[in-house]
């Protein structure tokens, strides 16, 4: 007799899991391949290099093409330096919400597909489901990629796969791809009264910014005279989040870290932009070698995720406006992991529940009406996989 675990149970174990993408994710993964075990369905591991983290996959039902890839991921973001009114990891009820850090993005979603295996094995199906749970999305969606080579290589082909991140129970058929360049600006030290025999990391990453912050402009005016788009803001973006660098303030600083992040629409290729990126360091990195000879930018690419393109006619799209009803067309402007999907060959759709919104905040909270609307589209689903 396999685990018998409500979504709302489900939900309360997944969130007590304090899978912050910084922290192993083996407990969780250990327990969902013991629920599964339970049931009959046999699951596998894709570990990262460290083998601290892994990702999951797990086929249900007949060993046939044409079935549907649940998509979530287990990581979190962190809670320090945030103000929850109760232990994050704990899922509270109050006032038709479910507080807890994962509610929404996104272990609601994975509750309820992992809640929905018992169902679908009662139902019996004629298509397969399949389930797929990653590490490290929220980093820069660094553990998928291995699971999507896997899965496309040893299981069945899926027809649709359907990524639950919230989306309020809406078909999403588009969103931005992120390009992440890890930037580490080597200077040359000197007593900040002789500033100008010296090269400041901090005032060249300056320059790099204010590069951003002109292309933002650009891609701004650009995008306004150019055709209408959904996105919102309807063009690239550049961004720096965090910076550290220098050793104290009457010295110029000798290294300077950040990260320069793109989120890129759709018509818009991040290699572009990467080497438009690289063309401006070298530049910079030129006029300071003039300066001092052992002055250098060294860059690393920290994550590359590809954007979603809304498919003409595509199978995952279909389904998902089948199941939810939804005839709107909706673009998001962050990234997830259907567009790694869409690039290992499946036809993805993002539709979970649950507001984006929400996600990342102190006091993350899923409402019950969409958690339950969730708990309906697995009905459905497995209605569509058991008479088809």
């Amino acid at each position: 007799m396999g685990q018998q675990i409500s979504a709302r149970e489900m939900l309360e174990k997944l969130v007590s899991f304090p899978t912050v993408s910084s922290q192993s994710n083996l407990k969780i993964i250990e327990f969902v391949r013991n629920y599964l075990a339970s049931h009959g369905v046999e699951s596998h591991l894709v570990y990262d290099p460290s083998g601290q983290k892994a990702n999951l996959y797990a086929h249900v039902g007949p060993k046939v093409e044409g079935g549907v890839i649940l998509s979530g991921h287990t990581d979190v973001v962190p809670v320090e330096g945030q103000d929850w009114d109760s232990d994050p990891f704990k899922v509270i009820e109050k006032n038709g919400k479910l507080y807890g850090r994962g509610t929404c993005d996104m272990k609601g979603f994975d509750a309820l597909a992992l809640s929905a295996v018992p169902k679908a094995l009662a139902r019996g199906l004629k298509r397969p489901l399949q389930i797929a749970l990653s590490y490290d999305e929220e980093i820069g969606c660094l553990g998928a990629p291995s699971m999507i080579e896997e899965m496309a290589r040893l299981m069945p082909r899926a027809g649709a796969a359907i990524i639950g991140e919230p989306s309020m129970m809406q078909a999403v058929s588009g969103h931005k791809g992120g390009l992440g360049i890890a930037t580490h600006i080597q200077g040359f030290e000197v007593h900040s009264s002789l500033q100008h025999t010296g090269v400041s990391a901090i005032h060249e990453a300056a320059r790099l910014i204010d590069w951003a912050n002109r292309m933002n402009t650009e891609n701004a005016t650009r995008a306004a005279n150019g055709p209408p788009s959904a996105f919102v803001p309807p063009w690239t973006n550049a961004h720096v989040g965090m910076i550290s660098g220098g050793t104290a303030n009457n010295i110029t600083a000798k290294d300077c870290r950040f990260t320069m992040g793109f989120r890129c629409i759709p018509t818009e290729q991040a290699a572009d932009w990467e080497a438009a990126y690289r063309r401006e360091v070298a530049k910079i990195e030129a006029a300071m070698q003039a300066v001092h000879p052992g002055c250098k930018i060294t860059l690393e690419i920290e994550y590359d995720v590809p954007g979603l393109q809304p498919e003409q006619n595509g199978v995952a799209e279909a389904l998902a406006r089948k199941l939810t009803g939804d005839n709107g067309q909706h673009v998001v402007s962050y990234g997830t992991e259907a567009g790694q999907f869409q690039q290992g060959g499946y036809s993805a759709i993002i539709c979970g529940p649950g507001s984006i919104e929400q996600a990342h905040q102190p006091n993350e909270f899923i409402s019950i009406e969409q958690f339950n609307a969730g708990e309906v589209f697995m009905d459905r689903l497995i209605d569509h996989l058991a008479e088809e």
